[in-house]
């Protein structure tokens, strides 16, 4: 009965994603493809189709396509959802002019793009977007520092102060491939941290790539005096593949917390807890947060890591010093940062509520369209000070 839900659900979806495209392959031969006299409809509609659903060939193509043509494929795709998103906007821009001009009794004919003819301002439309998507990808290749300096009032045992690296949503995979990990590595290295935290969606739903590409050797190269500290992110659980990332990920060297702790020296705590998004596929739900802190000593400062920033009121309540998160990108494609602001008490950058301090990162990686508008990736440098003893 799920099951039948479940691909009900899929059919509607695909469906309404092959009515935009039509909406959006329409707009664009009016504007633009009929007025090449050496591109016929035919030759138009099968390369756009073939662009529109080739992330979709290419991710079920897995298993009987060559590994390049079904990475080619994704690689297309990934960047037509992008450029399809922009266009999206456009046209529908366009159209609702239209028809407000037509209420107000000014004349604006259709397709023309204001007075301009149609070929015009379909190719001033196809060099917008199409600049949006370059910029788009080459800001998602040049993540940024970002630093914050914060003040836990607790003792920390033998240390005055911590410095952390806080990385998530790599989405490691086809797109966010082993060279740009070797290059977040560097980055992070050079900052020489106390702690590395990596709050979720560290492989992007496809643990073969991460395999194939020697991710594993790759990580083992982080540097931390007290080490790096993981939980899973919705991704990790999307693949259908999460034991297999938390294995592999842990032999890297790297600590995977699911619903658990560990205590630091005797002087804090770096707490973890399961995505929420894996009772979705496991059926099992994750811990309470009191369950997870039941017995540590609440003097002590406590670090939690939790992919996504939901229900701040329960971290604070537990008592909770510090929360790192991530899963919002900031929307990812302008404007989409709208929807992030109302959908998360943070949705990105700091937060601070009683006691209770809250630092969510845009990521370093992307998901789908391997572009960012709007915002930036990011590695988080995070100065923590203690309460002095």
């Amino acid at each position: 009965m799920r099951s039948g839900i479940i691909a009900l659900i899929i059919s509607i979806l695909m469906l309404f994603y092959i009515f935009l495209n039509y909406y959006i392959g329409l707009r664009g031969w009016q504007f633009l493809g009929r007025h090449i006299n050496f591109i016929s409809g035919k030759f138009y509609w099968s390369i756009f189709w073939i662009i529109a659903m080739s992330y979709f060939v290419g991710r079920l193509g897995d298993s009987f396509l060559p590994v390049h043509s079904s990475k080619v494929l994704k690689i297309i795709g990934s960047y037509w959802l992008a450029a399809m998103f922009y266009f999206l906007i456009v046209f529908l821009i366009i159209d609702v002019l239209r028809i407000l001009s037509g209420w107000l009794k000014i004349s604006i004919q259709m397709p023309y793009l204001g007075s301009l003819p149609p070929i015009v301002g379909g190719i001033i439309i196809l060099f917008l977007v199409s600049g949006i998507v370059l910029y788009g990808s080459w800001n998602a290749r040049n993540p940024r520092i970002v630093k914050y300096d914060i003040t836990i009032s607790k003792e920390a045992g033998r240390y005055n102060s911590l410095s952390a690296v806080l990385i998530s949503d790599i989405h490691l995979g086809t797109i966010v491939d082993n060279s740009r990990l070797q290059k977040m590595i560097k980055m992070v290295n050079e900052l020489e941290p106390d702690l590395i935290l990596l709050p979720g969606d560290i492989i992007d739903e496809d643990v073969e790539v991460f395999v194939e590409q020697q991710m594993v050797e790759t990580f083992c190269r982080l540097n931390s005096s007290l080490g790096t500290y993981a939980v899973l992110g919705n991704h990790e659980y999307i693949g259908g593949n999460a034991e297999d990332a938390v294995r592999y990920i842990q032999e890297a060297g790297i600590v995977v917390l699911r619903d658990s702790y560990i205590e630091l020296d005797g002087s804090l705590y770096i707490v973890g807890r399961d995505d929420r998004a894996g009772a979705r596929f496991t059926g099992q739900g994750r811990k309470d947060l009191s369950d997870i802190l039941e017995g540590i000593d609440k003097s002590k400062p406590i670090i939690l890591l939790d992919h996504q920033p939901f229900n701040l009121e329960e971290a604070r309540e537990a008592g909770v010093d510090l929360q790192v998160s991530g899963h919002t990108h900031r929307g990812q494609l302008f404007p989409n940062h709208l929807i992030t602001r109302k959908l998360f008490e943070n949705d990105w950058g700091y937060l601070k509520k009683d006691d209770l301090q809250v630092i969510v990162s845009s990521g370093y990686g992307t998901w789908g369209p391997p572009i960012r508008v709007g915002n930036k990736p990011e590695l988080v440098h995070i100065e923590i000070t203690f309460k002095q003893n």
